[in-house]
């Protein structure tokens, strides 16, 4: 039996394995293998495609979240208030710059950030709130950015799962004072390696990440301020503009898949994220919950499928932010979400017959 896994790259590349291959023959050819031109030209279409002024590439999505903290300002004393349901990068990006991530609870049904929650725990230390377009679905931005402009605060969006999504129509990445991008080989633009990217409608912001990737440095050997070495290479630029063209499809189909599942999956054991009308994601992921995740597990397995798990503990929970002194309870609706959540097969390249056999394996389960 044949097993359908939750993501298969192979595939994907497969198709477009003659068009990555010429544009790395192009790289290797010109050897502009950190930075340079085929970056450039990515840079370019990525800003187009987000609807951005600028957009600023980087090596991960994590370098990404980390520059756009300095170009905002925020540093040592200030806290940012960060999704307890999210990967862990969207907290290390605080935590980098010396400042505190302050973990606000997702809402029940979206398991998107609470904007109640925001607006609870801001302090005269709040500097900026980072939302989160989880699984590649938007979160209420409006709600969201409408707190953060009374308590003049920065938003910063993560929209690492989210290369394409719609918020009320706009493209999400834009809709705060900067958005942040991971261009993660599995993500629906991947790269062939790492990447992410910074997109910004401001000309400032722009020059300073520019420097800040590159060492702190404008002009060659002058160092104008403490810099990093977060450039994107010339592979990864090239792979991710041949994919780039092929977004929008990849993302088509991933909706179709989506809409099949939420039209088709009756069992009242397995539950979805609930997508309000204002939202067009992209399913990066699709995640959904049941009271014995173990038990669906080995249901699916034992039909050929093999599902993921995603943030099964979430960020206020980790070891790693114990001294922070959060505990069970502080943020219960993720927390009920992270013990409870599988991620279900989600890929442009599944067949119809793979989408039904999911669909009918889900129905059988008896919990």
């Amino acid at each position: 039996m044949k097993e359908i896994r939750f993501l298969d790259l192979g595939k994907q590349l497969a198709s477009i394995k003659k068009q990555s291959f010429s544009a790395f023959n192009r790289v290797y050819d010109s050897a502009a293998f950190s930075s340079g031109p085929f970056v450039e030209a990515f840079e370019k279409n990525f800003a187009r495609f987000c609807g951005a002024r600028h957009a600023v590439a980087v090596n991960s999505g994590t370098s990404a979240l980390h520059l756009a903290m300095i170009v905002l300002g925020v540093g040592k004393g200030d806290e940012v208030i960060v999704p307890a349901n999210t990967f862990i990068a969207t907290a290390w990006c605080v935590s980098y710059v010396g400042a505190t991530p302050v973990f606000a609870d997702c809402l029940r049904d979206t398991w998107e950030i609470d904007p109640a929650q925001v607006r609870a725990k801001i302090t005269r230390r709040t500097k900026a709130v980072i939302g989160v377009h989880l699984n590649g679905q938007p979160f209420d931005v409006d709600a969201v950015k409408a707190i953060a402009r009374k308590h003049k605060i920065f938003l910063v969006e993560d929209a690492a799962q989210a290369h394409g999504a719609r918020y009320r129509g706009r493209p999400v990445g834009v809709l705060g004072d900067i958005g942040c991008f991971s261009f993660y080989p599995g993500k629906n633009l991947g790269a062939c390696g790492e990447g992410g990217a910074i997109v910004t409608n401001n000309p400032a912001h722009c020059k300073r990440l520019q420097s800040l990737r590159n060492h702190g440095s404008a002009v060659r050997y002058h160092h104008d301020e403490l810099g990093f070495n977060y450039r994107m290479g010339g592979f990864e630029g090239a792979s991710l503009d041949v994919k780039l063209k092929h977004l929008g499809g990849w993302n088509r189909r991933r909706q179709a898949i989506a809409a099949y599942y939420r039209d088709h999956i009756r069992n009242g054991l397995i539950r979805l994220q609930h997508v309000p009308r204002w939202a067009d994601p992209v399913h990066h992921l699709m995640v959904a919950i049941t009271t014995d995740r173990e038990k669906l597990t080995k249901h699916l397995q034992a039909h050929g499928i093999i599902p993921g798990r995603h943030y099964p503990v979430p960020c206020h929970l980790q070891k790693a932010y114990a001294h922070l002194g959060y505990k069970r309870g502080d943020c219960p609706n993720a927390e009920y979400l992270a013990d409870r959540c599988l991620t279900l097969p989600m890929f442009a390249e599944l067949t119809q017959s793979e989408v039904k056999k999911i669909v009918m394996a889900l129905n059988r389960y008896p919990g």
